[in-house]
């Protein structure tokens, strides 16, 4: 990219650092600690535009506003995002677990009202932390109960139902003057692939993404919303080539021409295997600019060297004719016109604080009970728990705590446990072990999704043979009824699903400190 001359000279051609400069305003690396390091203070003074923050990154809230002040010092106009979905997905509260239940006990409740009221605490936790942009809502529509990654993440399986929340989320974010990014466009509710790991097939014809993906991210820009990210999907029936991210046909046709969006596009991370397998970092971002993507999601797993190289990669592409020099200015610009208007969000609406107990009064009313013949709650002893580990995953986390334990013994003293590891094939051994622990006191059986998970199912199906007085409680997704003579189904495994669970098997709630 630069040339060489015979005195030794390196001269860099005269539209080079104009390249340079428009490829920081177009791409958001994330990077590890709790302070941001020398080569992120760099590319930020030089002009970076955007970075993006995850679970380590965060400690405290103390801790967190330093680090968003530490990296405003270097470019006061950077947009600092994240992703808090609450719920499932949260980046605060990695360490405890959410205080928010996440979109699917939401839509549950059906309250659009309370939805919005949520989205409104969010934002007001994440603006005093200075955190402008937040991923979040998903606008997926979870139409596959089977899906490895969407589930309780999704307001639920009707477009319709979704729609309403959605605008909801969007509108509850933006009063508290922080900007939400609807995700993942054109839809990652049909699939049976986690697009971390591989490319997910959606399976729709026109007619059906149509009716069933779109409306939320119809109802979304309808709402006022500036952002949307794309996912990485194959929809052949519109490209059967390309993944969204990288499509002209879905990002520049679809979404705004046939749906309007005139705000910034910006992609899901570019190290995730459904494009980085395929094309590479530099390819995949490449691609996804010249398609029409504004602003380039990296992740955390990139350092300076591989951002540096991207920034290369830009500049060749413009300068070898594989990215127009045009399409990337406009998607600079439209970084440039969205910070603008979160800034003037943020201007328009004063910080409120949070609502201290209105995430617990949500996932209370999310939890849903089905008792069998004389079954009855609350229980009548201390019980024994059983809980059922579920592997970690790329956008979760590993370690966001999740279950009953800690809230049920506070409620029932006495409570014992057993921790069952993630795919644990059932052995008789520790079933009779289990079954000799919850001798003469209830059994509670605590799982995530048990319809995806043919071990757990077994186990439960092994345990209610000899126990069929057993309380069964989901936290995920409750597709199907696996039985017991109580079913209770919290529709997510946030701290506060958790705690309400508890208390509905206690029969009393737990005092909570403010």
């Amino acid at each position: 990219m630069c040339h060489q001359f015979t005195d030794g000279v390196t001269e860099i051609p005269p539209s080079l650092p104009e390249l340079l400069s428009l490829a920081d305003r177009v791409l958001q690396p994330g990077f590890v600690g709790a302070t941001p390091p020398d080569w992120i203070r760099r590319r930020l003074s030089e002009g970076l535009a955007s970075v993006l923050l995850f679970a380590p990154n965060v400690r405290d809230r103390q801790q967190t506003a330093a680090l968003t002040a530490a990296l405003r010092a270097e470019n006061p106009e950077v947009i600092v995002a994240v992703d808090e979905e609450s719920g499932d997905i949260t980046r605060l509260e990695a360490a405890t677990g959410s205080s928010y239940p996440g979109a699917l006990a939401l839509g549950t409740v059906d309250d659009e009202r309370l939805s919005e009221a949520v989205a409104r605490s969010v934002g007001a936790e994440l603006r005093v932390l200075s955190i402008d942009l937040d991923f979040a809502p998903d606008a997926d529509v979870n139409s596959n109960p089977d899906n490895p990654v969407i589930g309780t993440r999704s307001f639920g399986a009707d477009p319709e139902l979704v729609s309403r929340h959605v605008a909801a989320w969007v509108r509850g974010l933006h009063s508290a003057g922080v900007t939400a990014c609807v995700k993942h466009f054109p839809g990652h509710g049909e699939t049976a692939v986690d697009s971390h790991l591989d490319l997910p097939v959606v399976p729709f014809d026109r007619v059906r993404l149509a009716a069933v993906a779109l409306p939320p991210f119809r109802a979304a820009i309808g709402a006022g919303v500036r952002a949307v990210m794309t996912g990485h999907l194959l929809l052949p029936a519109l490209d059967p080539d390309r993944p969204a991210t990288v499509s002209p046909r879905l990002v520049t046709e679809l979404l705004r021409e046939e749906l309007g969006f005139e705000g910034m596009v910006v992609s899901d991370a570019v190290e995730m295997q459904a494009v980085r397998a395929r094309y590479g970092l530099a390819g995949a971002t490449v691609r996804a600019l010249a398609a029409g993507v504004d602003l380039v999601c990296l992740g955390n797993r990139s350092g300076e060297r591989e951002v540096l190289a991207l920034r290369e990669a830009v500049a060749d592409a413009v300068t070898q004719g594989v990215l127009g020099q045009e399409r990337l200015e406009q998607a600079a610009a439209r970084v440039a016109e969205f910070g603008a208007w979160r800034r003037a969000l943020a201007a328009a609406h004063p910080a409120r604080p949070a609502s201290p107990g209105l995430g617990l009064a949500a996932a209370r009313r999310a939890v849903r009970v089905r008792l069998t013949g004389e079954a009855v709650l609350p229980l009548a002893a201390a019980p024994h728990l059983v809980e059922f580990g579920v592997p970690g995953t790329v956008v979760s986390g590993e370690g966001v705590p999740w279950g009953l334990r800690p809230a049920l013994a506070a409620l029932l003293p006495g409570t014992t446990h057993t921790t069952l590891a993630a795919g644990a094939p059932l052995d008789r051994e520790t079933l009779a072990a289990v079954l000799a622990a919850a001798a003469s006191r209830p059994l509670v059986l605590a799982v995530r999704d048990a319809h995806r998970r043919p071990t757990v199912r077994q186990w439960i199906a092994a345990l209610l043979a000899q126990r069929p007085d057993a309380v069964v409680v989901e936290l995920g997704v409750p597709h199907g009824d696996p039985g017991g003579s109580v079913f209770v189904a919290t529709h997510g495994a946030a701290r506060v699903c958790g705690q309400a669970a508890a208390e509905t098997l206690a029969g009393r709630r737990l005092a909570v400190t403010p």
